[in-house]
């Protein structure tokens, strides 16, 4: 469902110890952004009963199961530039894009589009 590179797995881990208590990655979609659907990453306690639960790299991550079908194929990376880092998602889903990233549309799933 999800591939994660081993410089997002490292941050991950590295970020996760710092989380008191927190022992999920949470990855899901929610609706926003310029184009209509918006990612969001986290750390969480539990899992939820609607979740679907992944190991992945030696993380455990859960995913809500209303995001698994715009999540499916998705790529995370991290990149470190000059001007610090950040993790990057490499959808397959995507039919269009902002120009900073971070929301999408998918074919299926427009979202609920924000005025940027």
């Amino acid at each position: 469902m999800l591939t994660i590179t081993e410089a997002a797995a490292n941050q991950v881990k590295e970020m996760l110890a710092q989380e008191e208590g927190a022992k999920y990655l949470r990855v899901g979609v929610q609706g926003g952004g310029c184009s209509g659907l918006s990612y969001g990453m986290g750390f969480e306690t539990e899992v939820h009963d609607d979740d679907k639960s992944l190991e992945i790299e030696g993380i455990a991550i859960v995913v809500d199961k209303e995001s698994i079908p715009m999540l499916e194929g998705v790529k995370i990376d991290y990149k470190q530039n000059m001007m610090g880092g950040g993790f990057t998602l490499d959808n397959p889903n995507a039919i269009a894009s902002c120009g900073c990233g971070s929301s999408f549309r998918t074919a299926t799933n427009a979202g609920t589009p924000e005025d940027c």
